[in-house]
């Protein structure tokens, strides 16, 4: 028994996704974490818990909201609607929001943990060189901030390789477009294909280790350097 032509259709899909939404993460998280790292203003309590919310929600009730705000009676479905466009529910792009909204947190904690551990004497010694912001941020932060951009990248990425609730709700189980690795692998079960179902687990199990040890190897490279 081997991965079937439908499997590795949902393992396409499942990287594509992740890259896509890691991306997109990579680039809206970080002034939401650096802001969060350096703000004293009061939203800063209100803004934080919610981007941490997917750690606590199910996954199921964020997929739940998603659905209704994404559908033909939503907010988002009808301004979708307005453009032209269609609802984004049972669409890739629909699995790409709710797969940023879920994974959010995994990104944006570490990045702000690196901009908190940079203090504020790297940033006071650029402000003396009359730096502008850009130049403080690509020249002194980011260099600084790296192990942290690696770490919520991987994160990031291996947390939405790993969704199914959200997938599920958001996108059903459209082959090719909507079907994910996690939801291939509920399919193999349901219809109690098991030896199926044990080749993408294996896969998924051994690509979950392989992350965790990448990850736990490059902290302890970085401690025994530091």
């Amino acid at each position: 028994m081997s991965l079937s032509s439908a499997d590795f259709a949902a393992i396409w899909l499942t990287l594509k996704l992740a890259s896509l939404t890691t991306a997109i993460l990579l680039v809206v998280g970080t002034p939401i974490a650096l802001w969060l790292s350096r703000s004293r203003s009061w939203l800063r309590g209100p803004i934080g818990a919610i981007v941490a919310l997917p750690l606590v929600l199910p996954p199921t009730v964020i997929g739940f909201y998603l659905l209704l705000m994404m559908g033909p009676n939503g907010v988002l479905g009808q301004f979708t609607q307005w453009l032209g466009l269609g609802t984004l529910t049972f669409s890739f792009t629909g699995l790409v929001i709710g797969s940023v909204i879920y994974s959010m947190p995994f990104v944006v904690q570490p990045l702000q943990n690196a901009f908190s551990a940079i203090g504020t004497r790297p940033l006071e010694v650029a402000a003396t060189l009359r730096a502008n912001p850009w130049d403080t941020f690509f020249s002194v932060i980011l260099p600084l901030a790296r192990p942290g951009f690696v770490t919520a990248a991987i994160l990031g990425f291996a947390h939405t390789v790993g969704e199914f609730g959200v997938v599920l709700m958001i996108g059903g189980n459209i082959p090719d477009k909507t079907r994910v690795v996690s939801v291939q692998i509920y399919d193999h079960v349901e219809a109690m294909e098991y030896a199926q179902a044990h080749w993408l687990a294996g896969a998924m199990l051994v690509f979950s280790f392989l992350v965790l040890l990448v990850l736990y190897s490059s902290r302890k490279t970085r401690a025994g350097w530091s």
